[in-house]
């Protein structure tokens, strides 16, 4: 091992959601490491049914970024929520995604996973999709961690997925997961209060 265990547990524990970076960019070597060990995450049947795009440029985030907000401005005016508000919310989530240096859209492509001819194992082969792209994430951000990046999931395309997939013309089949804004940290939050293991465990 390359560290203690003590010392893995404490990494694990030290990763943070961060949503505030500095300008610098990331280069495509240490991307490339990242995604390499984001790749080693279990999924199901091993089918690996992850796909990412990376958005680096400003015109594709902005792009981006509009897609998504002309679809949480016409959410939120539907919930009456006051145009004030609305004007504050696509403006910060515009900001967000513009300013990280990174944009990672995670995708669930079901191509290669198993077909069934019932409802009932299809959704289940459809959620087993979700855990994988899911794991995929997981993985990537603590990979992520390890090269000295903040980074924080995002769940809005699954909020916004077909203007995700114009915006970035995704390939036919890719199903806007999750979004991950990465870059080095301006600012690392304080660790947050977390629940006591006896109150999301049971004992059989």
């Amino acid at each position: 091992m390359i560290c203690t265990k003590e010392e893995l547990h404490a990494f694990l524990c030290s990763r943070r959601s961060i949503r505030r970076f500095l300008s610098d960019p990331v280069s495509s070597e240490i991307l490339t490491r990242v995604l390499t060990s984001a790749n080693c995450a279990p999924s199901a049947h091993n089918r690996q049914p992850w796909r990412a795009a990376l958005v680096r440029s400003f015109e594709g985030k902005a792009r981006l970024a509009d897609a998504m907000g002309a679809d949480l401005r016409r959410d939120l005016q539907a919930d009456g929520v006051d145009p004030e508000d609305i004007s504050t919310q696509v403006e910060r989530s515009r900001c967000r995604i513009v300013e990280a240096p990174v944009v990672i859209v995670l995708s669930l492509d079901m191509s290669e996973m198993d077909k069934f001819p019932d409802e009932k194992r299809s959704r289940a082969e459809h959620m087993m999709g979700i855990q994988s792209v899911a794991l995929f994430g997981g993985t990537l951000l603590l990979a992520a961690h390890a090269e000295g990046l903040g980074a924080v999931w995002i769940c809005a395309p699954l909020f916004a997925p077909q203007a995700v997939s114009r915006a970035l013309e995704l390939p036919e089949g890719w199903e806007p997961q999750g979004m991950l804004l990465l870059g080095f940290p301006a600012f690392v939050p304080e660790p947050k209060s977390r629940k006591e293991i006896e109150e999301f465990t049971i004992s059989r």
